[in-house]
């Protein structure tokens, strides 16, 4: 039995790593994908010819539903709620304390600066509190 010595199994691993390797990459430069007459150039199939007299239809854009539930500052919350997101948002959320919902209007007029009057963020306020808070959950 013969030992070899523990650095030179590792060279002698890496030696036949490295050697084949090098026969992958040259297997590959002898396909003809790297030859100097195809570099740069694009194999891809031609696009559908579209005819002149063929008519075509798009569907319309799905437009979530609003299940928002009805009350006053409803139209408020429509408005500048959906603005930068979805009143899907509002439904999404689990039950949230008034105070959070409180928080969360202060946070879109601070942090996020959606300019909404204090008269509006109070009736925006009182709307989520009204149908969404823990409070008031059904």
């Amino acid at each position: 039995m013969i030992r070899i010595g523990k650095t030179r199994e590792i060279w002698l691993v890496a030696t036949v790593v490295l050697c084949a390797a090098t026969a992958v990459v040259f297997a590959e430069s002898k396909k003809g994908n790297y030859a100097p007459s195809q570099l740069g150039i694009l194999q891809q199939v031609a696009p559908t010819q579209l005819t002149p007299d063929a008519s075509y239809q798009v569907s319309a854009y799905p437009a979530p539903s609003l299940d928002l539930v009805p009350g006053e500052g409803l139209s408020e919350v429509r408005i500048y709620c959906g603005t930068c997101h979805s009143p899907r948002y509002i439904t999404m959320q689990p039950p949230l304390p008034a105070a959070t919902w409180e928080a969360e209007v202060g946070k879109m007029n601070k942090t996020f600066g959606s300019a909404i009057s204090d008269g509006t963020s109070r009736k925006i306020i009182a709307y989520l509190q009204t149908h969404y808070s823990t409070d008031n959950h059904r």
